[in-house]
């Protein structure tokens, strides 16, 4: 694709509040068309307004294959739910059009089925458990400290919209975390007062959950070694934040087929 040309971009959960300021993004950065806004909720309001901005010509839909093919979307945004994203993902490679996906709840067999579904087709596709570029440096940084601070707990904190839980962030840095350490933490046998006061254990990881009104998206790894901690934490107190690795995750999947899951594999080190 020509540098020059325009990427026409569908965002699907576009009345909820990620998929609002994926709007207004696309609606603001050059080179970037948006073509389809698709939810549930607000069907017929135009997506322009919507974020506050002049109408846009795009009404809100549902999203299903007439409605994504009369788009000519090139690329897929969803930010809807982990009950509906599996779907919308099929949908969007049925009809030739990229998914780049912020939805949680996406599992490694999940991963697996869209990787086969790429390849047979020639797309690409960009899963990321979070789109900050600050988070991803913190999963970054948290997986360089496990190499030398082999024990490490996940304190995940989000809005209390938030329905699941613990959230893709914090899964996708256990596994960093587990594939950088050079040592497991050792076995310990401990009396639990109350149940999963400990929270839950990914690849030797514990990962405690909170959810909370007047959080947005906050995540701390804390490390404990010989006489000292190290505590590696990243917040996002706006969804704005969000949008710098949306953009580059776009730009990217229109070039390049396969795969991409998390946004670190995106930017160099």
């Amino acid at each position: 694709m020509n540098g020059l040309e325009t990427i026409r971009v569908a965002v699907s959960g576009a009345n909820g509040r990620m998929g609002r300021e994926v709007c207004r993004t696309v609606l603001e950065e050059p080179g970037l068309e948006l073509v389809g806004a698709f939810d549930l909720s607000g069907q017929g309001r135009d997506a322009g307004i919507l974020v506050g901005k002049d109408e846009a010509k795009v009404g809100l839909a549902p999203l299903n294959k007439d409605n994504l093919e009369q788009s000519k979307a090139q690329v897929l945004v969803d930010f809807s739910t982990p009950m509906a994203v599996m779907e919308n993902i099929h949908l969007a490679l049925d009809c030739g059009v990229r998914p780049v996906v912020g939805t949680t709840g996406i599992t490694q067999v999940d991963l697996e089925s869209i990787r086969k579904k790429l390849d047979q087709q020639g797309l690409g596709a960009v899963i990321a458990p979070n789109f900050a570029l600050g988070a991803v440096l913190m999963m970054k940084f948290a997986a360089i400290a496990s190499r030398y601070l082999p024990q490490a707990e996940v304190i995940e904190m989000h809005h209390d919209k938030k329905v699941d839980a613990p959230s893709g962030t914090a899964l996708k840095t256990a596994e960093m975390i587990a594939a950088e350490r050079t040592e497991k933490p050792g076995a310990r046998e401990d009396l639990f007062k109350l149940a999963g006061v400990r929270g839950g254990v990914q690849d030797d990881v514990h990962i405690h959950s909170v959810r909370l009104n007047g959080l947005i998206a906050h995540q701390m790894v804390i490390f404990g070694g010989l006489g000292q901690t190290l505590t590696i934490r990243h917040d996002s107190y706006d969804r704005t934040s969000f949008m710098p690795g949306v953009v580059l995750a776009v730009k990217h999947v229109v070039e390049n087929p396969g795969l991409v899951y998390g946004l670190e594999n995106l930017i160099e080190f």
